[in-house]
């Protein structure tokens, strides 16, 4: 039974050290890949809305108000362009910082030539980003870029970003996340308290008060995993991951609550195995003490009675058996439901976006129908329901969604971003009964590029194919994907095709009917694949339709080049 008792010790502080590593590696790999998924959302917002001020700096509507001083229909267009992007707020200034146009209306007539968004933009020739903080307390971030019309100055145009979308997504978890600027200032936390601090100063707000009492929290629990810092006087793994623009980085600090908790389920488990062994032990000594009384007092009082207690003692054993296998049953079910809170927070976190765009499209259409513009609201209604379609496509492609993306270039193989952008849109292309021709080659098609942004572009593509072939009887679209000199991909529909090539990818040039959208969709993805190195064009197909290729130098050609 010593043997069996020291066996158990050893194998418990083992199976500790072991289980404690694995389950704390495995909790840091799960906290490093939500914060590549937080700090790639974050850069895909700020590049989305960084080339919407270049583009409605060259508004010929904004630009003929900022000259007649006619400004009666600058901010429902601001609204209209808002709705349209999805910034948090669009703002018009004139050449003396007076807010002259505003999708929010409370605005207007604002003096703002103090606000470091108009003084940089006056500095600078291109847009500039700025950080401020508003009379609320909170922290505004702000695209800004100057209008000039023949060299001379006339207004500014300021873009809102809502960033604070990404910490009420944050707050459903129990990791505490902060994003800091170059000077390592905190922007955006889970921890109100922490905005405005360094990180340094952030974590000894609420942490142990002294080396010594961190010292005993470290060394108190005989199974301690290394402790990256303190959070509320509690131990915590730190994560860091760049975010790529103007030197931001982002960090999460996880409790190892979660590994105790795993890590006690599997000893309880073997403590209990331990303790089932040395009673099926006992067990079998005391009927072997048994066997030899009965052997020499069969006839006895005495032998009877150790009979009636040996019995006692079984019946005992047997009920403390059973309750050791409720309590086992009861753990097992205790795993999977701790399996199924994790699946629960991954679907919660990859929905929450799609949700937040659909609750701010409800409010956008009760303000239409509240106006009586039944027909914009129609419009917000369907963007809800491409949500909803989206949201299912989310719950089926989860495990892709979760990689990293929009961070940097990295190699990536073409035929998986068509196959995506595919799959989000065929929910669309079948409800229109178009019929879809997809050719991809066999061997992997590499590209150094951003399989975000490129997938983006397909998507912009595929729905610009969708609207020119309403009205076809039988509409198709094809997507080829070819390899050359360069990468090829083709998309092309049997629709009316382009009347006006040279303008199509101007900003603010559309086909579509007023309302269904302000011509920067092409635009925008014009600039997306000249940031990837390649080109887009458009032509007319010799049988109708258009078509439109995008152009990506492979990523062994890039190499090549990069040694020359």
């Amino acid at each position: 039974m010593i043997f069996v008792i020291s066996t158990a010790v050893a194998v418990v502080w083992f199976t500790n050290q072991l289980l404690t590593q694995r389950f704390t590696e495995s909790t840091r790999s799960r906290a490093e890949v939500r914060l590549a998924l937080y700090s790639g959302n974050i850069l895909s917002e700020l590049q989305r809305n960084q080339i919407v001020p270049q583009l409605l700096a060259r508004d010929p509507s904004l630009i003929g108000a900022l000259n007649s001083k006619d400004f009666a229909q600058s901010s429902q267009r601001l609204i209209s362009y808002r709705e349209e992007i999805d910034a948090a707020a669009l703002l018009l200034l004139d050449d003396t910082g007076r807010a002259v146009a505003a999708s929010d209306r409370s605005q207007l007539g604002a003096q703002h030539r103090s606000e470091p968004y108009f003084v940089d933009a006056l500095r600078a020739s291109e847009t500039v980003f700025s950080t401020d903080i508003n009379d609320n307390g909170t922290r505004l971030f702000a695209y800004s870029r100057k209008i000039e019309v023949n060299g001379q100055l006339i207004g500014v145009i300021v873009v809102e970003l809502d960033l604070q979308q990404f910490e009420m997504a944050w707050a459903g978890f129990a990791d505490a996340v902060i994003v800091t600027d170059s000077e390592g200032q905190i922007l955006l936390s889970t921890e109100s308290s922490w905005r405005g601090q360094l990180e340094e100063d952030a974590l000894e707000l609420r942490s142990a008060p002294s080396a010594i009492q961190k010292a005993i929290r470290a060394t108190a629990d005989w199974s301690a995993p290394p402790i990256d810092a303190y959070v509320r006087g509690q131990a915590v793994m730190r994560q860091g991951a760049r975010i790529g623009f103007q030197g931001w980085r982002m960090a999460s600090f996880t409790t190892y609550a979660g590994v105790r908790e795993r890590v006690n389920a599997f000893i309880a488990l073997e403590i209990m195995g331990f303790a089932i062994i040395l009673a099926v032990g006992f067990y079998f000594i005391s009927r072997k003490a048994t066997s030899r009384m009965a052997l020499f007092e069969r006839e006895s009082a005495e032998l009877r009675q150790l009979n009636a207690a040996l019995q006692r003692e079984i019946a005992e054993r047997e009920k403390v058996e059973r309750n050791l296998e409720v309590a086992e049953q009861t753990i097992q079910q205790s795993s999977k439901l701790a399996i199924l809170g994790e699946m629960s927070a991954a679907v919660s976190h990859e929905l929450n976006q799609p949700l937040a765009a659909m609750k701010t499209y409800l409010a956008g259409a009760k303000l239409l129908l509240q106006r009586r513009r039944p027909d914009e609201a129609l419009s917000s209604f369907q963007r809800i329901d491409d949500l909803i379609e989206r949201m299912g496509a989310i719950t089926r492609q989860l495990k892709s969604y979760a990689r990293k993306g929009g961070d940097a270039f990295e190699p990536i193989d073409v035929r998986d971003s068509v196959s995506a952008a595919l799959s989000m849109m065929e929910p669309q292309l079948r409800q229109r009964n178009m019929a879809i021709t997809a050719s991809l080659p066999r061997e992997p098609v590499i590209v150094e590029a951003d399989r975000i942004r490129l997938e983006q572009v397909v998507i912009n593509l595929l729905r610009n194919a969708l609207d020119a072939t309403k009205g076809i009887p039988e509409p198709e679209v094809t997507v080829v994907l070819s390899v050359s000199d360069d990468v090829m991909i083709s998309v092309r529909d049997n629709g009316v095709g382009i009347d006006d090539l040279e303008s199509l990818f101007e900003p603010f040039y559309t086909t579509k009917a007023p309302g269904d959208g302000v011509g920067l969709g092409l635009a925008i993805s014009s600039g997306i694949v000249n940031d990837l190195g390649g080109r887009l064009t458009a032509q007319n197909g010799t049988s109708g339709g258009a078509v439109f290729e995008i152009s990506l130098p492979l990523a062994n050609r890039l190499a090549g080049q990069a040694a020359e």
